[in-house]
């Protein structure tokens, strides 16, 4: 149940691109079937970070049992991808992870 939302202050020309290649990159890091994997995009948001709109992002990534461990390895992974699709320096963009518990997230008429 992997979920990872991509919010911007920048404009996407291409986000059905952006989407399917954050997908399979979610699937890969966690190595979970991309059919669970959900990306939510949201462009051309206000965002100031450090004093600036320069172009900047904030990524939330979402799943269960998301391991502690390898937050920083996912952490360049997405910072890479947001970088190589939208051009936005690792230094402009913040990821915040988070596993909720099993019985916290709904699916299909019932919890995980």
């Amino acid at each position: 149940m992997p979920q990872l939302t991509i919010q911007t202050n920048c404009k996407i020309d291409d986000i059905d691109t952006l989407c399917r290649e954050a997908s399979s990159a979610v699937a890969n890091i966690l190595s979970k079937p991309e059919s669970y994997v959900m990306v939510l995009v949201q462009a051309e948001q206000s965002m100031y970070f450090a004093g600036s709109n320069d172009p900047t992002a904030f990524l939330q990534l979402k799943s269960l049992g998301l391991p502690e461990n390898k937050t920083a390895e996912f952490s360049q992974a997405l910072c890479t991808l947001v970088e190589s699709q939208l051009g936005i320096s690792p230094a402009r963009t913040y990821i915040e992870f988070s596993s909720p518990e099993r019985h916290l997230w709904g699916w299909d008429n019932r919890t995980f």
